[in-house]
């Protein structure tokens, strides 16, 4: 029979499963390799087919009902004498009583290596495939890989090669590496099976046995029939010009206005007009009067002008009635602070759902509940609850935590980080995360794309909108809700669970979505990302004032993935005319301690030009202002004999010397364009992670450690290497 045919036969007999026997002619079919075997029936004919299979053998139980033949005691190993084979028949046929329909007879297959792959379906992402280090202590061991189906050759063989074990994929202990092409047909069946099979809803392929001669060979497979479990799509997607529509109001109306300083009510438009937004404000709030010398309407209907966008404040009960004075204005947007909603649980839940149907039915958008609202530097529109106010931009920041969401920005706002736009998205009743990546994928504005995510309302969207979006821009994603107690806390905080943390990861891993794992790595990642060229290859060039650094840099290089090559003769020459006979002739190159900074940029240059070099980091050479300017102030300190202006003076002097020093690094990246990361050698307050330089496409990039440029440059080589594999359209 074909699969088509088995299954069928299945469903009519109301199995959920296959037999093992089932379960092979299926994934023979689909071109895995699998065990020849015979199925007997009766006891008698077993060593007439042993001897013609040849001993040893293995015996198993096979039914429709025995899918966990193991721990039964259904399976008997290296059988090797028609006695041993009879008395396995009996004490199978016993243990497995009337779930017994016959026996499975295979040959004995030698091999040290076991390997493991399968299918499940994730009620986010839909069909996943697995693979990994197999036999009985699979789920003890987990170095498991997981892709998203369907997969490619391609995928597949990266996919193996992320396997933690990677020296079982070689020749190990005398034996062969295992068939490669093997283990790539195996993961493409089970991804075309995913997609062809609805009825299949989890294959178990344990173990893909490997033979001392390197073949592949899947020696026992489930296959677990049934609904797939997807869940329910709630959200239509929402027109990315809505959205865009919502960051441009020529018109805010804050609905529950107040002139108490511990209102949200007082936070939300003083702060928009503080920050001096061009366009109209109105107050609305019952009791009417004046707030801050503005008139307060007390409805939204006595506003004469038309209004873009309604900032409401009120309480959760309140807001339902709001609806139908909104859409008698012909408000169309909403940016809804209040709680009480989804977050707080069944109630709350209901009442989301509510102001959902009633919203939509009066063609009004809403951006949240819960959240802590948006900013645009660009039309100076900053409408959040913390009175933070970053400069204009390109990076886009979008964050499901709105605590998270502005400390990020008022990070941003100190560290010279530009921003495109801000959202804390809050509940996501109506606009998800997934619009908001289809939003920024044709805002020409937007050159990085940054989220905290701590959930996705429809994985698979979320998936392919990524990965749309990777190809043209990079986005970095946190993933709130990693392990079991952050998974609980996110679903206490935004009313729903997070995916399996495996199955996002390799989602985002096929996407090209660069994860951090710390909120500050997330705004690193954001630094470099929307101000330097990405590297092209992983070799780096490492300039240090010590030696000591320069080691701390080439460990954490090797351990992210980043190479730091041998220099070669020619630059060895070269540098050898610029330092003194005594410098480390090789990379980390050790500046001993040369403070010319018109050295320090011609031998950046040097290595710039240098085909083996695809990046820069540098260390100590910028930040010496602070070290000389303690220096200088205990000289005065002690030595009344000195000018205090002349610390000023001096100061001043370094201050434009390193300023001049990053617009040269700027200007030669612009020339070369690969990356060149700054370090400081010591920080101050003054200091900052991006330095812009008028007229110049790149920024300067200088981090406080040597942890966090080295991990940006890995994150950015692993991005630009994706995007090839990938075939960018950039």
């Amino acid at each position: 029979m074909n699969p088509a045919e088995i299954i069928a036969k299945a469903i009519r007999e109301s199995r959920n499963a296959l037999t093992e026997a089932e379960a092979k002619v299926v994934l023979k079919h689909y071109r895995v390799p699998v065990v020849e075997e015979k199925i007997v029936n009766n006891i008698n004919e077993l060593s007439v087919f042993a001897r013609e299979m040849g001993y040893p053998v293995v015996l198993k139980g096979l039914g429709s009902r025995l899918t966990h033949k193991t721990e039964r005691g259904l399976v008997k190993l290296n059988l090797k004498t028609p006695e041993d084979l009879q008395a396995a028949a009996i004490y199978i046929k016993d243990a497995a009583g009337d779930d017994l329909e016959g026996f499975l007879l295979q040959p004995m297959l030698e091999g040290r290596r076991e390997f493991v792959a399968g299918l499940f379906f994730d009620a986010q992402f839909g069909p996943v495939i697995m693979f990994g280090l197999g036999g009985v202590f699979t789920e003890a061991i987990g170095d498991v890989i997981f892709r998203l189906a369907p997969l490619d050759e391609e995928e597949a063989n990266r996919m193996i090669s992320e396997l933690r074990a990677h020296k079982l994929l070689g020749d190990f202990r005398g034996e062969k590496a295992p068939n490669r092409d093997a283990l790539i047909r195996v993961l493409t069946g089970l991804s075309e099976i995913a997609m062809n099979i609805p009825e299949i809803r989890e294959i178990d392929i344990n173990p893909l046995l490997v033979s001392p001669d390197g073949r592949v060979t899947a020696v026992d497979a489930l296959i677990v029939l049934g609904e797939r479990g997807l869940r329910n799509i709630t959200h239509a997607p929402v027109e990315p010009m809505a959205i865009a529509s919502l960051f441009y109001p020529k018109s805010i109306a804050f609905i529950g206005a107040s002139a108490d300083l511990s209102k949200w009510g007082q936070l939300m438009f003083t702060n928009v007009v503080a920050g001096r937004y061009a366009g109209k404000v109105y107050l609305v709030n019952p009791r009417g009067g004046e707030i801050a010398g503005r008139k307060v309407f007390k409805t939204v209907t006595e506003i004469p002008d038309p209004v873009d966008l309604a900032v409401i404040t009120i309480p959760a009960g309140k807001v339902l009635p709001v609806i139908d004075e909104m859409r008698a204005k012909g408000i169309k947007n909403v940016l809804l602070i209040s709680s009480g909603f989804g977050e707080t649980g069944a109630e709350g839940k209901a009442l989301e759902e509510e102001l959902v149907q009633k919203a939509g039915k009066a063609g009004i958008l809403i951006l949240g509940p819960n959240t802590m609202g948006i900013c645009n530097p660009h039309c100076s529109l900053y409408c959040t609850g913390t009175h933070v106010r970053p400069k204009p931009g390109d990076t886009v920041l979008v964050a499901q935590s709105g605590n998270l969401g502005t400390q990020l920005l008022a990070f941003a706002e100190k560290e010279g980080i530009g921003i495109r736009a801000f959202s804390g998205s809050g509940n996501e009743a109506m606009i998800t995360i997934e619009d908001y990546l289809d939003g920024f994928e044709i805002d020409p504005m937007t050159r990085t794309v940054v989220m905290y995510i701590e959930s996705v309302k429809n994985g698979r969207r979320f998936f392919e909108s990524a990965r749309r979006v990777g190809m043209k821009k990079p986005v970095i994603a946190l993933k709130g809700g990693r392990t079991q107690a952050g998974a609980h806390a996110a679903a206490s905080h935004t009313g729903a669970m997070a995916s399996n943390i495996k199955v996002f990861d390799a989602a985002c891993k096929q996407a090209g979505i660069i994860q951090a794992r710390q909120s500050m790595e997330l705004l690193d990642l954001s630094a470099a990302f929307s101000s330097l060229p990405l590297p092209h290859g992983n070799r780096v060039a490492i300039l240090t004032l010590g030696g000591g650094w320069g080691v701390v840099a080439s460990d954490l290089c090797a351990e992210n993935g980043l190479l730091v090559p041998k220099l070669s003769k020619e630059i060895v020459g070269k540098i050898n005319g610029m330092l003194p006979p005594f410098w480390s002739h090789a990379n980390p190159v050790d500046l001993v301690a040369e403070m010319n900074t018109d050295i320090h940029m011609a031998i950046i240059e040097e290595l710039l030009r240098w085909e083996e070099c695809d990046a820069i980091i540098h260390m100590g050479i910028i930040g010496r202002k602070i070290m000389i300017q303690s220096v200088l102030e205990s000289t005065v300190a002690v030595d009344k004999s000195y000018d205090p202006k002349m610390v000023a003076d001096n100061l001043e002097l370094l201050k434009i010397y390193e300023q001049g020093l990053v617009e040269k690094t700027v200007r030669i990246m612009g020339k070369y364009h690969k990356p060149v990361i700054g370090v400081y050698l010591l920080t101050d307050e003054t200091t900052r992670t991006v330095i812009e330089i008028e007229g110049q496409k790149y920024k300067g990039i200088v981090f406080a450690s040597p942890e966090r440029a080295v991990k940006s440059l890995s994150r950015m080589y692993q991005y630009s290497r994706w995007q090839k594999v990938n075939g960018s359209e950039d």
